[in-house]
This record gives structure tokens, C-alpha cells and sequence, in this order.
């Protein structure tokens, strides 16, 4: 288990059905995006997939065949083994409703 800012990374056994998720407008594959701030929590390596559930697109996966690295403007580097991981992103409860964690 891997955690970096409000992004928590779990090794998981399998990936379900997913599709690539795109890269953004500066090539990167970004695993989430501060609201206030505009960084990001960005992932890369040697062969490395960035899915999302075809079913609930909210749920992201990282396929990583080799090694991985994920980067924050504000947070130290964290490096991956090989393994599939699930993305989870921190969220809080304000009455009546849950959202992600604004950073």
C-alpha cells in the first residue's frame, strides 16, 4: 500500500474490464488533479497503463509491468514495483454528501 498526499495506491490481485485512460494536454498520465492548487499526482514508467472501469469510470488502475513512479509538485517521489494497483483517492464527508479531498 502506497500513499502520497490524498492518492492511496493498493496492490490488487486482478483488474476488471477497463479502458486507457487519456493522457493529459502535457502527456502525462495523472491519477488526480488538485482543485485549488492545479498539481498533480502523475504516474509513469516503461510500459505502464492507466485504466478506469468500464463499468464506474471514477475507479482507476494502474498496470505496471516493470517499475512505476509517481510524482507531486509537493510530495517526494514514490516508486512501484511491478503489479496491478488500484488508485483510490481520499474523500470527506460534508453533510449529506461525499466528496474528494480539494487539495
Amino acid at each position: 500500500m502506497y500513499r502520497q498526499g490524498d492518492v492511496l495506491i493498493v496492490a490488487v490481485g486482478e483488474v476488471p474490464a477497463c479502458a486507457p485512460v487519456p493522457r493529459d494536454r502535457r502527456g502525462r498520465m495523472v491519477l488526480a488533479r488538485g482543485e485549488a492548487t492545479g498539481h498533480a499526482h502523475v504516474i509513469g514508467g516503461p510500459g505502464l497503463q492507466l485504466l478506469a472501469d468500464l463499468d464506474d469510470p471514477s475507479l482507476m488502475f494502474v498496470d505496471v509491468p516493470e517499475y512505476g513512479r509517481v510524482t507531486h509538485e509537493e510530495h517526494g517521489p514514490i516508486s512501484l514495483p511491478a503489479g496491478k494497483y488500484r488508485v483510490v483517492r481520499q474523500r470527506e464527508y460534508i453533510p449529506g454528501a461525499f466528496r474528494p479531498v480539494a487539495d
